[in-house]
């Protein structure tokens, strides 16, 4: 794992990959930064990101956390502004959420699992709990993983519903006006 990151407005890659190796979501991001939360990573509008049958471009600008404290590795946050459908707050859970050796490509394993948060009636829920349980059948996912992942889903699922920082979506719009501030729209 690199120590190395780029500088602020280069851009990057984050790969996710599924437990057992496929390719999942390739997003073309651009490093923004560093604070106390972690790693912030922006996608702007009309950046890319594609899977194996699916692609699309960010309508909207958005942001990540790849967090570096505890817990680390395990999900990253990802926070839009004025998306089309209300999303704001967007983790998906995963394991080995990391910096590769190559300083301009972040990785991890998309675990299924994800905490949602939708402006409007929906509000908070955890999503995917079908695939969750599709996916623990077919890979096989470790007891110890599949226990400490459901307890973080729920825990997270409560910091995003009481809008404690970083889940607050208030200490992404600092990095959102960041990546806004770059030009670097499509």
């Amino acid at each position: 794992m690199s120590q190395q990151r780029p500088e602020p407005g280069t851009p990057m890659i984050l790969q996710w990959r599924k437990w057992d190796g496929a390719l999942h979501w390739r997003h073309e991001c651009v490093y923004l930064g560093a604070d106390e939360w972690g790693d912030w990573i922006g996608q702007p509008t009309g950046w890319h990101s594609v899977r194996p049958g699916a692609e699309f471009f960010a309508e909207t600008p958005n942001v990540a956390l790849l967090p570096t404290g505890e817990p680390a590795g395990d999900h990253a946050l990802t926070v839009n502004r004025d998306h089309l459908r209300g999303v704001r707050i967007y983790i998906d859970l995963g394991w080995d959420v990391r910096w590769t050796d190559d300083p301009l490509l972040a990785a991890g394993i998309d675990m299924d699992l994800d905490v949602v948060r939708v402006e409007g009636p929906r509000g908070t829920w955890v999503d995917d709990r079908d695939e969750w349980a599709e996916h623990r059948q077919r890979y096989g996912y470790p007891p110890e993983i599949v226990t400490h992942l459901e307890e973080l889903a729920l825990d997270l699922e409560h910091h995003v519903r009481a809008q404690t920082p970083p889940f607050d979506g208030a200490t992404a719009d600092a990095w959102l006006d960041r990546l806004e501030g770059l030009g670097l729209e499509r």
